[in-house]
């Protein structure tokens, strides 16, 4: 059973920086991409940003310019580097792993905070 495990999460106030990681339990090169979500009280989860097993990365519109995806292989991990926090990107935070025909494996999710 493969495991997420994010971490990084916490209190940051507007305009500063915090950096999300996520450790892999096994090969990560098993998922086709890697994912963050989020999901903030009252509103469904939502994509963040994604990079796929050869490097394509996708963000939405909201965190273009301020938030960064990256992933080691050889550690297993994958991150999220976001800058210029705003109020508005207080959530739950999940790290995601997808496999083709079998969908996303979920982390437990780490609290973000972005409040003065």
């Amino acid at each position: 059973q493969v495991q997420l495990v994010e971490s990084g999460g916490g209190l940051v106030q507007p305009g500063g920086s915090l950096r999300l990681s996520c450790a892999v339990s096994g090969d990560i090169s098993r998922f086709n991409s890697m994912g963050w979500y989020r999901q903030a009280p009252g509103k469904q989860r939502e994509l963040v940003a994604r990079m796929s097993s050869s490097g394509t990365t996708d963000y939405t519109y909201f965190v273009q310019g301020r938030f960064t995806i990256s992933r080691d292989n050889a550690k297993n991990t994958v991150s999220l580097q976001m800058n210029d926090l705003k109020p508005e990107d207080t959530a739950v935070y999940y790290c995601a792993g997808y496999v083709a025909f079998i969908g996303n494996s979920w982390g437990q999710g780490t609290q973000v905070t972005v409040s003065s």
